[in-house]
């Protein structure tokens, strides 16, 4: 089987995690991941931030690390791709009004193609009509109205966790990464084994 290629829908402030761990390990297996932003083109830079839990009512925001682009946003044709992927973070707050970026996802959605989202990249998902409806997905707790106005159904997933629906696989936050990246690669049909 031959690697599947995946867009991954990012902005500036990104979260870091969602968008290092996920490219390097579909990497790793053989997939291909191209990190677009809008307006962007290869080689250029923008700023990812981390998020974290510390005993406040909210989480914490710092810069993360510089992340490459590595594929020029004009050049997308949606129609390559095997699946697209919403990092979370900030970025997500901002892009999902790009209509270039609803376009995006909603050839996603009306091919029935792999969606995956984790954390507040489901804000991408809601800013396109339908995409959520009926759906059961995981995300950032201050995510759940959204996911609920769009016609989804929240779910609260611990943080070590993934959730799948269909063809669409979801997870609340970075410390997921691992689970919803198992269950991404399930969905793509990526088969690892150990001898």
């Amino acid at each position: 089987m031959r690697g599947k290629k995946i867009l991954m829908l990012c902005g500036e402030f990104t979260e870091e995690y969602e968008i290092y761990v996920f490219q390097q390990g579909m990497e790793a297996v053989g997939h291909i991941v191209h990190v677009i932003c809008p307006d962007k083109k290869a080689g250029e830079i923008i700023q990812s931030s981390l998020h974290d839990f510390e005993g406040h009512q909210t989480y914490i925001e710092r810069f993360g690390h510089l992340v490459e682009i590595n594929k020029t946003f004009s050049e997308v044709r949606v129609e390559e791709y095997d699946a697209v992927y919403c990092a979370g973070g900030r970025g997500p707050e901002y892009i999902r009004t790009d209509k270039r970026i609803q376009a995006m996802v909603r050839h996603f959605h009306e091919a029935k193609k792999p969606i995956f989202t984790i954390c507040h990249g489901v804000q991408i998902l809601v800013a396109v009509e339908g995409v959520v409806r009926g759906k059961k997905v995981a995300a950032l707790g201050a995510c759940e109205p959204e996911v609920i106005l769009a016609g989804g159904t929240y779910i609260d997933v611990k943080p070590h966790e993934a959730y799948v629906d269909g063809t669409m696989v979801s997870a609340k936050g970075w410390t997921g990464l691992a689970a919803f990246m198992r269950e991404c690669m399930k969905v793509l049909g990526t088969n690892i084994t150990h001898s």
